[in-house]
């Protein structure tokens, strides 16, 4: 599936190119939209090439060659949503497995783990602090099928050792599928690690501009990759042409606009360290310790929290005008969050608290503005709460 043809090129020509051939004769540049749901068949039963836009289509398998590319494995299958493509690699247990889960996150991951999979299909999650390596090796049970690793997680950017997870779950044949939204391909790509499986929301950083809903599943193992390709084409959840062009469109600007988001979230992590208001800061590297998975920046997301009631956080939200108080993240636009009413919303108190989710907690998606007027936009904030 992946294109050979930029396979020793480095990650910025790889984005640009890999996986753009248009397949309409008439050399365009750019990959084309195929809005079609079937195709010509040359007689009965001909499976040569695409037939029907649930198995594949053009636009589609330009994107998942290029983001097979991009994370160094050799398919990659795209989905619906990111939740979609969350599902996908659920498919691959069966009733009584367990999973192993950082307990930092996404609340979308926490609300299908715990009101659908636990009741409905008797798949068993424990929850962990990934951080510590041998809490995976003390979560592991008889019936332990999966590792599920956000690194950075969603919303206190705690950073999970792919390598050493890996390590521990090969000696009891487990898989090993890191949730790598945040960091995206340009900042780690776990498949080099050992992980089996990375997923993506592309509705973040892979498409960049909040305009697209979608996920992905890049793999490097042969069977593997047709088990995950037969649950996608079997249940259905696959991404629209229109989509996949845009995100295919966003791929080429990735490293661009990564390298900007990380230099202006640093300048924000810097100002926050002076601000009396500011409690705890969250961001990979900040409390000097060094970058595992090969991360080479840091990424666009920062939480912190303040020293303020409820109330006085949802004033803070509120006062901003350069970051956008919506749901979501990695868009070229910056985005303020509260992950307790927000995106985390699902998940209970009690047990959000207990992971270090508190109604104090916002996040930042640092987005590819001038520096300093993201930077006035913060100080308005606090001062509309001093």
């Amino acid at each position: 599936m992946t294109d050979d043809s930029f396979k020793n090129k480095k990650f910025e020509t790889i984005a640009i190119h890999s996986g753009q051939v248009p397949e309409d004769g008439a050399k365009s540049v750019t990959t084309p939209i195929f809005p079609t749901s079937t195709f010509r068949a040359d007689f009965p039963g001909d499976q040569s090439g695409h037939v029907y836009a649930r198995w594949s289509n053009p636009t589609r398998v330009a994107l998942e060659k290029a983001v097979a590319a991009l994370e160094g494995g050799t398919h990659a299958y795209a989905f619906s949503s990111g939740l979609a493509a969350v599902q996908g690699v659920l498919n691959l247990l069966k009733s009584g497995d367990h999973v192993v889960a950082v307990n930092d996150l996404y609340g979308g991951c926490h609300r299908m783990f715990e009101q659908l999979m636990r009741p409905n299909f008797d798949i068993d999650f424990t929850y962990i602090d990934a951080r510590g390596t041998e809490a995976f090796e003390k979560s592991i049970k008889p019936n332990t099928k999966l590792f599920w690793i956000e690194t950075p997680s969603n919303p206190l950017l705690h950073l999970a050792d792919i390598e050493a997870a890996v390590k521990i779950a090969k000696k009891h044949d487990i898989l090993v599928a890191v949730d790598s939204t945040f960091a995206t391909p340009y900042i780690q790509q776990p498949l080099s690690l050992g992980a089996d499986i990375v997923h993506h929301s592309m509705s973040k950083y892979l498409g960049g501009h909040c305009d697209v809903i979608g996920g992905v599943l890049a793999v490097k193992d042969e069977a593997l990759a047709e088990r995950v390709r037969f649950n996608q084409f079997a249940v259905g959840g696959i991404l629209g042409p229109f989509e996949c062009w845009l995100v295919l469109r966003g791929l080429k600007t990735l490293h661009v606009r990564m390298d900007r988001h990380s230099q202006n979230a640093l300048a924000v992590v810097d100002y926050l360290r002076n601000v009396e208001t500011v409690d705890k800061i969250y961001y990979p590297g900040a409390d000097g310790k060094p970058l595992p998975n090969g991360m080479k920046l840091s990424g666009g997301m920062v939480s912190f929290e303040i020293k303020a009631d409820f109330e006085a956080v949802k004033r803070f939200v509120m006062s901003t005008r350069v970051f956008v108080l919506a749901e979501s993240l990695g868009g070229v636009e910056s985005l303020i969050n509260h992950p307790a009413s927000m995106t985390h919303a699902s998940i209970p108190k009690e047990v959000r608290e207990a992971h270090g989710i508190s109604d104090r907690l916002i996040r930042l998606s640092v987005g590819i503005e001038n520096i300093e007027d993201i930077l006035e936009d913060l100080k308005t904030a606090f001062a509309a709460i001093a």
